[in-house]
């Protein structure tokens, strides 16, 4: 039986996919197994070439945002960019994509976990370092006010045009 999350992150998959095509742009899934890498974007005569990775979700928990892990704080190329897809409550929502190049997304997520780092857990605690990382749409609500409230991402939003002017 396929797993619920697999299926979710194929149809943000194949949404950003979408969106790509759309535009006039040639989008491919890359092969399973890929680094960093769920579409491969190109023009028409092949000048362009960039990568995408998905990142999906549905809306559950309370702070709106993607999974990620420690070693996004280090993948930065001017030809790799996120798709953040929320699909929102359920299948009657629409789909809502933060376009966002890989350098902002390592800093944000860099500069939110060493905040996060320095301030003391629910009973006071020194928090632990670990592998797990959140990229949100207002850190804010998390307490790290570090320019990146509410709205952040809005002019991103399905700026797929990053991706199509990207060489």
């Amino acid at each position: 039986m396929v797993s619920k999350t697999t299926v979710l992150g194929a149809a943000g998959e194949h949404y950003v996919m979408c969106q790509l095509l759309r535009r006039g742009l040639i989008a491919a899934l890359a092969p399973a197994g890929v680094p960093h890498t769920d579409i491969i974007v190109t023009d028409d005569v092949g000048d362009r070439v960039c990568a995408v990775q998905v990142k999906t979700r549905v809306e559950k928990g309370t702070d709106g945002g993607w999974h990620m892990s420690s070693k996004h704080e280090r993948i930065i190329s001017p030809n790799l960019f996120y798709a953040f897809v929320d699909f929102g409550k359920n299948v009657d929502s629409m789909p809502v994509s933060y376009v966002v190049p890989s350098a902002v997304v390592a800093d944000v997520i860099k500069h939110s976990h060493t905040l996060w780092l320095s301030t003391p857990g629910k009973a006071g605690q020194q928090r632990k370092d670990g592998d797990f990382r959140r990229f949100l749409p207002n850190y804010d609500k998390m307490g790290l006010s570090f320019g990146h409230g509410a709205g952040w991402l809005n002019p991103v939003q399905e700026a797929f045009s990053l991706v199509e002017n990207a060489s």
